[in-house]
């Protein structure tokens, strides 16, 4: 059984930056991704960054070259996944998923969910 536990998001202003942090703990394969979804009210979830276990990253079209996801899979247990938010702008803001896929480097359909974190772009 996977664990994640979220840090960071809270609120900042148009232009700003944050930085969202992930652990996961409880790893069995060394072949998985993880990353995160966000959900904005009353949308559908979707990716926003995925790396895997062997450094392969993903973004979604909306963030890319604004977000930079990175890993730390040094402990074959205990991965630590960062998601470095830069030029933030209102239609970011949403509450922000980690997630953990095992046994595959696919992004789609994930086993584990952090908590969520909410991040608001607002000045």
């Amino acid at each position: 059984q996977v664990q994640l536990v979220e840090s960071g998001g809270g609120l900042v202003q148009p232009g700003g930056s944050l930085r969202l942090s992930c652990a996961a703990s409880g790893i069995r394969y060394s072949r998985n991704a993880m990353g995160w979804y966000r959900q904005a009210p009353g949308m559908q979830r979707e990716l926003v960054a995925s790396c895997t276990s062997g450094g392969a990253t993903t973004y979604g079209d909306s963030v890319k070259g604004r977000f930079t996801i990175s890993r730390d899979s040094r402990d074959y247990a205990k991965n630590m996944a960062y998601l470095q938010m830069d030029s933030l702008n209102p239609e970011d803001t949403a509450v922000y998923y980690c997630f953990f896929k095992s046994g595959s480097y696919s992004a789609v359909n994930p086993d584990y969910w952090g908590q969520g974190t909410q991040v608001s772009v607002s000045s």
